[in-house]
């Protein structure tokens, strides 16, 4: 705390960020919650022949947020892996990533760097279809890469280090970038795999379609079965609303302390105000008993023992008070019996 009572600019900004965190934090707290609230409201559907007549009693023959499950089918053609025979998909992503390392001038030492490129994602319309044979259903999934969590298998991966001559190591040594390769990277979603969507299923002319939300909550193709999905939703909320919590318990504590700074400061205040009141009116009542001669001496008198003549001065207050025995027997660290600053110094007081 400063000397006049106020908050010091360190806790202010530490009140600050520490309140200004918080409140991010709740906010993708609540944003998780309500994701996660939202997931287990999800009417869970069976892949099955009585999808259309359940689809038909629901009103405008929409479900706004159902759960499905199913085999990736594709519509007319598939698409080839570049890299992986005999391995065909409905959705391929290829992806080049650079690698490098970058010298940190604050740090003075290599990070590692990387960034894509370059990508490109392929996508031909899909199915999804029971696992069980002979049952003649499917529907049709609308904007596959507009998911959050599009399950997609990782089928070729491959390092490609830089070829670097002497040259070449030299001068990126001075540029501080180093160059250690390209990544080539596959991914699809295999025509066969098994896929959980969670999103508007809607019937139209007698055909079943997945598509996105329309009041605004996520749409998921996943890989990972329904209890899987949002067991790993719910451990993101609790995640988020342990950081919250610390955070905010963080900016209660801060708040605390400067509250409890600014009320101790405010007792003592009015502790050296009631002592000077009371100071005076033991003066006065002095000064009124004896006689005209003796008041100038007992107003030269030391406020500590009355007895000896005041015979210094304390810095950086400049309260005349005390005599130079009376100084040295006050506890440490020494405080002005006036004012209570701290007495950095004292400069003897010479009487002519």
């Amino acid at each position: 705390m400063e000397s006049g009572g106020r908050p010091s600019l360190c806790q202010f900004i530490l009140l600050g960020t520490s309140s200004v965190v918080t409140a991010i934090l709740y906010s993708v707290y609540r944003q998780k919650a309500q994701v996660s609230h939202e997931l287990k409201g999800a009417k869970k559907i069976h892949l099955g022949e009585d999808l259309k007549s359940i689809l038909l009693e629901a009103p405008g023959k929409c479900v706004p947020y159902a759960v499905i499950e199913g085999a990736v089918r594709s519509v007319k053609e598939t698409l080839n892996s570049q890299f992986v025979e005999n391995c065909k998909g409905v959705i391929q992503r290829l992806t080049l990533q650079e690698h490098k390392m970058v010298w940190n001038r604050t740090t003075h030492l290599w990070n590692d760097y990387s960034k894509i490129i370059h990508q490109r994602t392929n996508t031909v319309p899909f199915d999804l279809v029971p696992h069980e044979d002979g049952v003649d259903v499917a529907v049709r999934v609308l904007k596959p890469l507009d998911s959050v969590d599009l399950g997609l298998e990782t089928v070729y991966e491959k390092f490609h280090p830089s070829i670097q001559s002497f040259t070449d190591v030299i001068g990126h040594y001075i540029s501080g970038e180093r160059p250690k390769g390209i990544q080539e990277t596959e991914e699809m979603l295999k025509v066969g795999a098994t896929l959980t969507g969670v999103g508007e299923l809607v019937l139209d002319n007698n055909s079943v379609r997945l598509q996105p939300p329309k009041q605004g909550m996520q749409y998921y193709l996943s890989s990972q079965d329904f209890d899987s999905l949002l067991q790993r939703q719910e451990s993101s909320v609790r995640l988020w609303k342990v950081l919250t919590l610390v955070f905010g318990f963080a900016a209660c504590a801060t708040l605390f302390f400067i509250l409890r700074k600014q009320y101790l400061q405010r007792q003592e205040r009015l502790r050296l105000k009631q002592m000077q009141e009371e100071f005076r009116e033991h003066e006065a009542q002095l000064l009124s008993r004896v006689t005209p001669e003796n008041r100038e001496s007992l107003k030269s008198a030391c406020v500590v023992c009355l007895s000896n003549f005041k015979s210094c001065v304390f810095l950086e207050c400049g309260h005349v008070c005390s005599c130079t025995e009376c100084y040295r027997a006050l506890p440490e660290p020494k405080r002005c019996p006036i004012c209570r600053q701290e007495v950095t110094r004292v400069v003897p007081l010479y009487n002519s």
